[in-house]
């Protein structure tokens, strides 16, 4: 399914949760307005275009993410959280940093904005198809830098085992998960050009659809393998759902291809031709690897601690990280929208995107991060407490996601933000130093913290470090310091009031859901209350407080449910 709305709003009348939506050229040419120009035509089109696109996104995303934590819990049933999982870990590291730079943080920021100009000049007519154009120059070059690399990853296997984990008591074991992940090196950068391509389109389900694949592939191949192969059948299994990302995608990327339909709106007045910069694809890089080296350090600390610190830190996050999951989908709908405003020339009307995606974002990860800290050990209990995966491996997992789960407003802001550094197309290395500050941040405060707290040590300096990023990164989009005609400024004082509300009602809802979670010796009981009571006290505080956007929430889900009483859909 490709979400493309019927119309198209008229510069400046971009609503409340709305954004530009998609249409062809031609149809804008034949409705004229005054003056010869485009009829401006109601901002509740662009509004129907972004929710129908963030529903998609979501109910996938969701489904993803539930994927992901039965993963997780085969993970823990068949092998524990013992030496052989910590081996499988360490390997993983290499597809997680893949998956950062190639499908989440680094080619989506810098191809979707190369896309989104060669569909505005291809939309201006002419000659030959500048999208056609744009693939033939890039996709070749990158498969084979793809393949090389993960050549060169599988045949520096043991080298990357022992720098990424010098403790490891059974190295071998890492060594061979190694060579077994390093295929995902290429499908990663395949199915995130395919996303990036698509997103750019205006079309969501195939690229929301990935993680349902991937998480399938790694599920169905550790029950088959599993009793043969060990803990190398997770690894065989990231190398399979790695290439079922590539396959879900080809069908959507291949009609629109072979289509010289117009997918976006209107022309972008004389926009040159810009092709893809090296120093663009180096910037965004880099920066994701600087984000994703968090891992890095996290588990290079971790495997001087006693067997299953790495397991215990790694369930933690993935558990953790949904709210962020989650919150991150705002951004993931809005960037091609960000990007072609962008385009087009208009700065102002991506700026209030921004802002407003930046309050909704962080409301929806602090809801979550609530429901994490209030109901930590009732959620690790319930997900993973089974097989070979003990209580006490309950108690130290839930510890430590509590303190995790304080940096998750700073690494959804730092999702949120970085894309206003890249949206219109052109390389910035500040996003890289402030990454570096935030890092060096983790690194000194983890190698003092781990020695008296352990793996709680660790996730402290992972929560200082990326918030120390956050900030800085929202101080670089000052008004005054971003004056370039094609890049976003942010109102930072407004934006800083905004964000306070939501975390006052965020922390009060934290409290009401741990009061209320303890009052249940059933694990099922006691997270059910606790979420509820979270969900309940940040929406009522949210309104009490005026939080931006949930007013509007509120009527949103009245519509909703009011649809859904009636049995109508639209």
């Amino acid at each position: 399914m490709t979400v493309v709305p019927s119309q198209s709003p008229a510069p400046g009348t971009d609503g409340d949760t709305g954004g530009p939506a998609a249409v062809p050229a031609a149809r804008a040419a034949a409705a004229p307005g005054p003056g010869g120009g485009p009829a401006p035509v109601p901002a509740s089109s662009s509004r129907r275009f972004l929710a129908r696109a963030a529903l998609v996104t979501a109910a996938l995303s969701i489904a993803g993410s539930l994927l992901g934590l039965v993963r997780d819990q085969s993970l823990a049933r068949l092998f524990g959280a013992g030496s052989d999982t910590d081996a499988f870990l360490v390997a993983w590291t290499v597809p997680e940093i893949a998956a950062t730079l190639l499908i989440e943080d680094g080619l989506a920021i810098a191809l979707i904005p190369a896309f989104s100009m060669a569909l505005a000049r291809r939309a201006r007519g002419g000659p030959g198809d500048p999208v056609r154009a744009l693939v033939a120059a890039t996709l070749p070059r990158l498969c084979l830098a793809l393949a090389a690399t993960a050549a060169l990853a599988a045949a520096a296997a043991p080298f990357l085992v022992r720098v990424l984990a010098p403790g490891l008591p059974d190295p071998g074991l890492a060594v061979d998960c190694t060579r077994l992940t390093a295929v995902s090196l290429l499908a990663f950068g395949l199915a995130g050009y395919c996303s990036a391509a698509l997103r750019a389109h205006r079309s969501f389900t195939a690229p929301g659809a990935i993680y349902v694949a991937y998480n399938t592939g790694i599920i169905a191949v550790m029950f088959l393998l599993g009793g043969a192969w060990g803990v190398r059948a997770a690894a065989a299994g990231v190398a399979v759902g790695g290439c079922l990302m590539v396959l879900v995608q080809l069908p959507s990327l291949w009609r629109q291809l072979a289509s010289r339909t117009p997918a976006v709106e209107g022309a972008a007045g004389d926009a040159p031709e810009r092709p893809v910069r090296f120093a663009l694809i180096a910037a965004v890089l880099l920066f994701a690897l600087c984000r994703q080296s968090q891992v890095l350090v996290e588990r290079f600390l971790a495997s001087s601690l006693p067997s299953g610190a790495i397991s215990h830190l790694n369930y933690a996050q993935k558990v953790a990280q949904i709210p962020m999951t989650l919150s991150l989908m705002v951004c993931t709908v809005t960037f091609p929208v960000v990007a072609r405003a962008l385009a087009d020339g208009d700065t102002a009307r991506a700026r209030d995107r921004v802002e407003r995606d930046l309050v909704l974002s962080a409301c929806v990860v602090l809801t979550g991060m609530g429901a994490v800290i209030a109901c930590a050990p009732q959620m690790i209990e319930l997900l993973f407490q089974r097989g070979a995966f003990t209580a006490d491996d309950t108690g130290a997992t839930s510890d430590v996601m509590r303190v995790y789960a304080l940096g998750l407003l700073g690494q959804t802001l730092v999702g949120a933000l970085v894309r206003s550094y890249f949206s219109a197309g052109r390389p910035s290395w500040y996003p890289l130093a402030v990454m570096c500050a935030g890092i060096t941040a983790t690194s000194v405060i983890g190698a003092v913290a781990v020695r008296p707290w352990g793996v709680a040590g660790i996730a402290a300096a992972n929560a200082f470090g990326i918030t120390v990023t956050a900030v800085l990164l929202l101080t670089g989009l000052r008004t005054s310091r971003r004056g370039g005609p094609r890049a976003v400024s942010l109102r930072v004082r407004p934006v800083l009031a905004a964000l306070g509300r939501p975390v006052l009602a965020a922390a009060a809802a934290t409290a009401a859901g741990a009061f209320a979670a303890g009052r249940f010796a059933s694990p099922a009981a006691g997270l059910a209350a606790g979420v509820l009571s979270v969900a309940v006290v940040f929406a009522a505080l949210s309104l009490a407080l005026g939080v931006q956007g949930s007013a509007s929430a509120v009527r949103s889900v009245r519509t909703v449910t009011r649809r859904l009483t009636h049995g109508r859909s639209r």
